[in-house]
């Protein structure tokens, strides 16, 4: 919560849901051998903190793309 200036109890935490996936294991082995590919964060918290600033920079983009799919959806009765 510190990471995005919000108090602790500005947010509900919820059970998960049965069945929900805790983690991910990802095998990056053939990304980089093949491709030479390196991630561009290893810090998680340096990696996050930079999500958090591009999503502060870019709001009304991403609220732009987030209400093109709402009506998407709708449009499809979902």
């Amino acid at each position: 919560m510190k990471a995005f200036g919000r108090p602790e109890d500005d947010f509900d935490w919820v059970r998960d849901r049965p069945g929900h996936d805790r983690r991910y294991a990802i095998d990056a082995a053939k990304l980089r051998r093949e491709l030479g590919w390196e991630p561009r964060n290893t810090d998680f918290a340096a990696g996050l903190a930079g999500t958090i600033r591009w999503y502060r920079a870019n709001e009304a983009r991403r609220r732009s793309a987030k209400e093109a799919t709402e009506a998407r959806y709708k449009s499809q009765g979902q």
